[in-house]
C-alpha cells in the first residue's frame, strides 16, 4: 500500500531511504523522547537506519498490522505518525513532531488525516492512543481531533527504569 497523504503544510507518505539524516536530525532530541514510548535517546544513523528498513518491509506485507508515515516538510523527515496493532476493527495511533514545527498545528493535522484513513481506507471502527499523564499537549491534539478520554492506565507503561500511568484516548466511528 503505497499511500501518500497531502496536506497544505506537509504531506504524509512512506519512509525512503533518503529519509535516514533527515530522520536522525530531527528526531534526536530530548523532548521528542521524553513523551514517547519506542523511539530510543541519542538516535543514531544506525537507530534511523533499521527503522526504515522495518518500514519498508512492513509496507510490502500483504496484510497490514501497521503502516507508518514520516511527516515529510520541504523534503524532509520532520515527524512521524502511525498505526500499529492493526486487527480487525481497531488500531493503535501514534506520533511525534520535531520541536521545531511545535504549535503550528502540524500534528494536529497530520492525526485527522491519519484518523480518517483509518476509518475510510481501513475500516476501521476504532483507533485509540495511549498518553503520558504529563503529556498535556498530545491530549489536546486528539481531542481537538474529536478523540474521548476513556481512562487512565495505571502502571500501564515502563520507561526509563519508570513504572508510568497514561490516559487512554479513542475515537470510534
Amino acid at each position: 500500500m503505497k499511500t501518500t497523504i497531502k496536506s497544505k503544510q506537509f504531506i504524509l507518505r512512506p519512509y525512503k531511504r533518503r529519509d535516514e539524516r533527515s530522520l536522525t536530525k530531527n528526531i534526536n532530541d530530548r523532548y521528542v523522547y521524553r513523551y514517547t514510548l519506542r523511539i530510543p535517546y541519542p538516535f543514531t544513523l544506525k537507530d534511523a537506519k533499521k527503522w526504515i528498513s522495518r518500514c519498508i518491509r512492513q509496507g510490502k506485507k500483504p496484510v497490514k498490522k501497521e503502516i507508518n508515515f514520516t511527516i515529510d516538510i520541504n523534503g524532509e523527515a520532520c515527524g512521524g505518525i502511525g498505526l500499529r496493532d492493526i486487527e480487525k476493527h481497531k488500531a493503535e495511533i501514534g506520533y511525534w513532531l520535531a520541536k521545531k514545527y511545535w504549535g503550528k498545528e502540524v500534528i494536529t493535522e497530520a492525526v485527522r488525516l491519519v484518523t480518517n484513513f483509518a476509518f475510510k481506507n481501513l475500516k476501521l471502527k476504532r483507533v485509540y492512543a495511549p498518553v503520558f499523564i504529563k503529556n498535556k499537549a498530545s491530549a489536546r491534539v486528539l481531542e481537538k481531533n474529536g478523540y474521548k478520554r476513556e481512562g487512565i492506565l495505571r502502571k500501564h507503561y515502563m520507561k526509563d527504569g519508570k513504572i508510568i500511568d497514561v490516559m487512554l484516548y479513542a475515537k470510534v466511528k
